[in-house]
């Protein structure tokens, strides 16, 4: 998806990446749920095209317009091109992910749902092996209408099937003879053994192209299916021949463009987008009630409440316009980018803020403070503009799987930083409250501030581990409960540290510290900053506090 015009993030320094992160989003190259993808020079013998949910009546089209590999037309051997479905039990597990790299897919038997789309350069033909039971998932050639009689069915006379003999084994069809057999053809030929059918391939200025598209006809025939394409002469290191592929792919469900994980989004966002708004609003009307305890942390906790009801928004709203359009609208989906990078940035701030008591019992920072700042925001960042970057790519493109891996890589780095924080903080109150006579005030903060680490612990093991692990052996369907347990944990702990670190009196965490232990505070912090001389320490009154 391309995005011709875009916002800048702010000025000064924090700008300065922002026209990176604009060339990235004009790098994208998909659109919604129809998808288009080029590539020129490419020498991987596996692509990972696509992954869908499919329901009964499903479609997925798939025109290939341009192919061409890089061998020359004398060779006698042909090369071994093709396209694999295959149905899996879950959207995150590949269907050749374990395989030896050397093994070409194309070769291979299977008694799962299998199907191989064989491209003969030779013979200008395409033949279609299917392996498992199918017992109505219909391939035909070319792509569906435009206003087919029944959703997600095809009309009659695009209906190409294989020949049964009376063995019950299918030949290929004679592509100049073979008639439509309707629905019932494909019914004959099925009894758990290798079907075969066979395409038309065109062949123009040395390349060659043909397009097909297949129907869920049953629910036996509904998943998650991979779609892959192959160049097994390239499996071999060091023979690797560059190719140029040009595919559309456009998958659709009764319902519309979504995969069948994806259909409650919609509903969910709008759903979980209220929920923060909700919350935003009161806490804000908590920090009009308590304002002589509220201090800036509190009203940046209140901004992050609201971005991210914002940015849910925007996400719902895009997803309402791939499930009707096929894509989304480009102004809304920048929106949804801009309220993205801004929301993951105000939380890991707000986190190790809270974390390391800046303005609720210090109002200057450590210098290892500063570096944990210097460290997660720019990851923060990155984080993020990898995340634009997979969502404005096609997931066959050549960089998408290196931007996943510093997605997660970066994100799980971020996760262990802000904790550094909250565990010098923990220290700091256990050696404080042994060597001052404040033992109680510092035991409240102690506790406070383990509770508050068993709750970032807890957010990143639910909205990391557990989410990843339960989208990997749930259903294909319900893959969307994915998205609800990482947006509920989020409610949760937003919740839970705006109950924790509220604006009230009693609240051990916000109550001033005394004159003795600001002074060794302000001391220690002037002490690590080389910052100490002609500094002189002065008395602080209730009345001195800062009000909003």
């Amino acid at each position: 998806m391309a995005v011709s015009e875009r916002r800048g993030l702010g000025r000064g320094s924090p700008a300065e990446w922002g026209p990176w992160l604009l060339l990235l989003l004009l790098l994208g190259g998909s659109s919604g749920r129809i998808h288009r993808l080029t590539l020129t020079g490419e020498k991987r013998a596996d692509i990972q095209l696509n992954s869908f949910g499919f329901y009964t009546n499903g479609s997925l089209e798939v025109n290939l317009s341009l192919l061409r590999l890089g061998r020359q037309d004398t060779e006698e051997k042909a090369p071994l091109v093709g396209f694999s479905l295959t149905r899996v039990r879950s959207g995150s597990i590949r269907s050749y992910s374990n395989r030896d790299s050397h093994e070409c897919p194309l070769r291979k038997n299977s008694s799962s749902l299998l199907v191989l789309f064989l491209i003969n350069t030779k013979d200008l033909e395409v033949q279609v092996r299917k392996y498992g039971e199918q017992k109505k998932l219909f391939i035909s050639a070319g792509l569906l209408p435009e206003s087919p009689s029944k959703p997600g069915l095809p009309k009659s006379e695009h209906m190409v099937t294989p020949k049964v003999d009376h063995a019950g084994t299918t030949a290929a069809p004679d592509k100049a003879k073979s008639k439509p057999t309707g629905l019932q053809g494909d019914r004959q030929g099925v009894s758990g053994k290798d079907q075969e059918l066979v395409l038309g391939l065109g062949h123009l200025n040395n390349s060659y192209n043909f397009s097909f598209h297949v129907v869920i006809g049953s629910r036996a025939e509904e998943g998650q299916y991979n779609l892959n394409f192959h160049n097994c002469d390239n499996s071999v290191p060091g023979r690797e021949q560059p190719f140029d592929i040009t595919v559309m792919i456009r998958e659709k469900n009764p319902e519309g463009y979504l995969s069948a994980a994806e259909i409650p989004l919609f509903k969910l966002y709008m759903v979980m987008s209220a929920c923060f708004l909700g919350a935003g609003i009161f806490w804000v009307s908590i920090l009009c009630k308590n304002t002589y305890n509220v201090f800036k942390i509190h009203w940046l906790m209140a901004a992050l409440t609201f971005t991210k009801s914002v940015s849910l928004l925007f996400h719902s709203i895009n997803y309402y316009f791939i499930n009707s359009q096929g894509h989304p609208i480009e102004g809304l989906a920048v929106m949804h980018y801009i309220t993205h990078l801004l929301k993951g940035a105000l939380l890991f701030i707000t986190i190790a803020l809270i974390g390391s008591g800046w303005a609720f019992v210090k109002y200057v920072l450590s210098d290892k403070e500063k570096k944990i700042f210097g460290i997660v925001i720019p990851l923060q960042v990155l984080a993020n503009v990898a995340y634009i970057v997979m969502e404005s790519r096609e997931e066959g493109a050549s960089d998408y799987g290196i931007w996943k891996e510093i997605l997660f890589l970066v994100d799980l780095i971020c996760c262990g930083t802000i904790l550094f924080p909250v565990v010098w903080s923990i220290r700091h109150l256990q050696d404080a409250s042994g060597t001052d006579g404040k033992v109680a005030v510092n035991l409240a903060k102690l506790k406070l501030f383990r509770h508050y680490y068993v709750m970032v612990i807890c957010y990143i093991y639910f909205t990391r581990i557990i989410a990843i692990l339960l989208r990997a052996v749930v259903p294909f369907q319900w893959q969307w409960l994915y998205q609800l347990l990482v947006e509920g944990s989020t409610l949760a702990f937003f919740v839970l540290t705006g109950y924790k670190f509220q604006p009230a009196r009693d609240n051990p965490y916000l109550q001033l510290p005394q004159e003795d232990e600001e002074g060794m505070q302000i001391e220690q912090v002037m002490t690590d900053s080389g910052f100490r001389e002609g500094l002189s320490k002065v008395n602080k009154t209730a009345s001195g506090r800062e009000l909003l």
